[in-house]
């Protein structure tokens, strides 16, 4: 598979209460331009989400966010999880996601996690939380001494603050929930989700 760095520019941070809006918004995300769908594990009907997407909405590349355990792990890849998003690592958890025969994303906040991931092979990374951590300046920074490592920054970026980002070499991609507001999924608005997404999926460099 495509790198998910690579799949598209804006990776759309999910966080759904009610498993029956998964399909129609990963539909719209999808015919928006934004295929790769990060969908977190922060609520009950979380899995079900996935799996939904996953046999219901074939062009769409859905992953798992804040997995943070080796179980966590197990069930995303049990419900149809493509790729899996962490906002930190450990060794049992980076253990069970290489393990796990798909794409990760082990978050980073620090040059000396970047040097560690690095140490253990792997050179794709979220970097979380992208603005509270150092932003922009931050990830320009870590580019010179570290070129190999690339990152999905996500945290506080919008869909303003998100070219900038996008503009530096050691970016693929950026996670974000701009395309997603409260009041949209709330009203069930699937095309203005949909608009949202195009607009988002434009920002490609």
């Amino acid at each position: 598979m495509t790198s998910v760095l690579d799949l598209a520019p804006v990776v759309p941070v999910v966080v759904l209460e009610d498993a029956a809006d998964a399909v129609p918004l990963a539909r719209a995300l999808v015919a928006g331009g934004l295929p790769a769908i990060e969908v977190t594990l922060r609520t009950p009907a979380a899995l079900d989400c996935v799996r939904a997407i996953a046999a219901e909405v074939p062009d769409a590349v859905v992953g798992a966010g804040t997995v943070i355990s080796p179980a966590g792990v197990n069930d995303a890849v049990a419900a149809g999880a493509r790729f899996l998003v962490s906002p930190g690592w450990t060794d049992a958890l980076l253990d069970a996601m290489a393990a796990s025969g798909i794409p990760f994303l082990p978050g980073v906040s620090t040059a000396s996690e970047v040097v560690a991931l690095l140490e253990r092979g792997v050179s794709e990374m979220k970097f979380f939380p992208a603005e509270a951590a150092g932003g922009t300046a931050y990830l320009k920074s870590l580019g010179a001494p570290l070129p190999q490592a690339r990152f999905c920054p996500t945290g506080g970026i919008t869909s303003a603050s998100a070219p900038s980002y996008l503009a530096l070499g050691n970016v693929g991609c950026v996670g974000g929930t701009w395309m997603l507001p409260a009041d949209a999924l709330a009203a069930k608005d699937w095309g203005r989700v949909e608009t949202l997404a195009r607009e988002a999926a434009g920002l490609r460099r």
